[in-house]
């Protein structure tokens, strides 16, 4: 019989809840230390208040949620409410088969994963093929309204979107879910994602150790960046 394929060495975060700016300010540290790391990341996380996060190129004003806490996020798209959403973020770095693929392969490697999540719940899911219609305004799109090539959908309802960002350290990937696919249960909805990610990229994972050094970086650029006016209404930053 042949040999059994080597299992992907895959990196789990099983994080807590973070104010917004911290959330962004914790993946952006994870790109910029994606060599470091040596594998991908899976980091699945949480708000600590109701939040709205935007696309990097988006107008601050397509955030109409006003009660909610506003971040603009480092990676494109259109605008999530993160309320009633699991999110998580996929950090691949250079060198690795997944880095090697064009944006959107990437994205259909990284939601199929996604799609049997659902599939496991016994919802039967597709990959759109649709692009964003030209009509469409991406400074003020909203994401789960406006489904995008490989997005996972069923029954014409966007159910995961997800936006990227490249660089020459590695791919930051942030996505969403929404939690209603698993009638709110987000015990079970992250336990279908880490299963669905182990068994459709082949992956063995490990869990992420986060060293005070990491966490003492990412509490700095917060607050020099995602907690700032300057980045979430303006998209200026100091940060060279």
């Amino acid at each position: 019989m042949p040999d059994a394929p080597i299992p992907d060495q895959w990196w789990l975060w099983l994080d807590s809840a973070h104010s917004p700016a911290i959330n962004m300010s914790i993946d952006e540290q994870l790109l910029k230390t994606a060599q470091q790391a040596k594998r991908p990341v899976l980091r699945i996380y949480q708000w600590d208040r109701p939040a709205v996060s935007i696309g990097f190129v988006q107008a601050y004003d397509a955030a109409t949620q006003t009660t909610y806490t506003i971040v603009r996020r480092p990676t494109g798209g259109g605008v999530v409410f993160h309320d009633c959403d699991l999110t998580y973020s996929v950090i691949i770095p250079v060198g690795h088969h997944i880095y090697a693929l064009d944006r959107t392969e990437s994205y259909r490697e990284i939601h199929n994963a996604v799609k049997a999540a659902f599939g496991a719940l016994g919802l039967n899911t597709t990959l759109t093929s649709a692009e964003i219609p030209k009509h469409v305004d991406r400074a003020f799109m909203q994401c789960f309204t406006t489904p995008t090539r490989y997005d996972v959908v069923a029954d014409g309802k966007k159910f995961a979107g997800s936006a990227q960002r490249r660089t020459r350290d590695g791919i930051l990937h942030q996505g969403s879910i929404d939690l209603n696919a698993a009638g709110g249960d987000r015990e079970l909805l992250t336990k279908n994602l880490i299963e669905a990610f182990r068994s459709q990229l082949k992956i063995a994972f490990a869990d992420f150790t986060i060293s005070p050094d990491f966490l003492e970086s990412a509490k700095k650029l917060s607050a020099k960046k995602y907690a700032t006016e300057a980045w979430n209404i303006h998209r200026q930053t100091a940060e060279k």
